[in-house]
């Protein structure tokens, strides 16, 4: 087998579109990777058993449980569908973030696998899968330790104010995907959170207290809900009643759970322009764009293309892709 793949087992799985299925599982791997459904997943051996949790309570009919990781490119490329469904369900349907804790640290060695330096190829070839812009080579210039650190920060966002913690674990996605920045980094992660609107010197507190626990929180129900990989979801309605969704990749899979779990729920029309696109997400990338308005990549790109030469529009370019930004 060739090892290199073990660490793309870690960070990078996905289902490729038009190719042979190829399910890579290793005995010696912190993770299985399942590419057909897009599933990093870690072995069955040692994980708790599931038992019930103590969730939020719910305002909303249904709620989508997400588990994620601020470096996970399987959660970066499913940012279109997870954006449309906020658009068209977002009325009915609350997603509470939980933290899975992907990458702890370098400390192991599988197959002489040990380094950021391994998998920087990686992500440039799964951005050509994903059809999301992500640039490898930030492994190479200025490689992450850990997923914790971004992790931590998040939950300690969520203490100010949740809509602005999501926004800010956007932002150091786009950072690390897009810009190359090393997101375990305070700096980055304070110029984040002003971004957003959030109080950086609070964060910083909150960091180092309040959002420690909050994290070693997410990681005990990772284990008790037997979370094997990211993205994970799960749907509930209000009396409680859980499950798993067995196919994130797919919009369809989304709808189905919410039809089985709510069927009094119905999906929302929203206005198909880009003024209206760009005044919900300030950012979008061409798969993103392309998903929202329902039109072709092709088409995307034009309409994306003619609004940055009208002056409606900046671009941040990468060498495997583009972010729109509104002006």
């Amino acid at each position: 087998m060739n090892f290199k793949l073990l660490l793309f087992a870690l960070l990078l799985c996905n289902s490729c579109a038009g190719q042979k299925p190829n399910k890579m599982t290793t005995a010696n791997s912190p993770l299985i990777c399942d590419t057909v459904n897009g599933i990093c997943e870690v072995p069955v051996q040692g994980i708790a058993a599931k038992e019930n949790s103590k969730l939020a309570s719910q305002q909303k009919p249904l709620k989508l449980i997400y588990f994620t990781d601020p470096i996970c490119s399987s959660c970066w490329a499913i940012e279109p569908k997870l954006r449309r469904l906020k658009l068209e369900y977002g009325s009915s349907v609350e997603i509470e973030y939980h933290m899975g804790g992907l990458l702890p640290d370098w400390s192991y060695n599988s197959g002489g696998i040990s380094k950021p330096a391994d998998v920087a190829h990686h992500w440039d070839e799964m951005s050509k899968v994903f059809e999301m812009p992500i640039d490898g080579d930030v492994w190479l210039e200025d490689p992450l330790n850990s997923s914790y650190p971004p992790s931590i920060a998040f939950k300690a966002a969520q203490l100010q104010n949740n809509d602005k913690a999501v926004k800010f674990l956007r932002v150091l996605r786009e950072m690390v995907f897009l810009q190359k920045k090393n997101i375990t980094k305070w700096e980055h992660m304070e110029a984040a959170a002003k971004q957003c609107g959030l109080d950086a010197e609070k964060l910083r507190h909150d960091y180092e207290g309040e959002g420690k626990k909050l994290f070693e929180a997410d990681l005990s129900l990772t284990r008790s809900m037997q979370v094997r990989g990211f993205p994970t979801f799960f749907i509930t309605d209000r009396v409680g009643k859980t499950q798993e969704i067995p196919r994130p990749r797919s919009y369809s899979g989304f709808e189905n759970a919410i039809r089985n779990s709510a069927p009094s729920v119905k999906k929302e029309n929203y206005l198909k322009n880009w003024e209206y696109l760009f005044g919900i997400y300030p950012t979008l990338t061409r798969r993103e764009f392309a998903e929202l308005m329902d039109i072709s990549n092709k088409d995307a790109d034009l309409l994306l293309k003619d609004l940055a030469q009208k002056n409606m529009l900046t671009v941040l370019s990468t060498k495997n892709g583009e972010l729109w930004i509104r002006k």
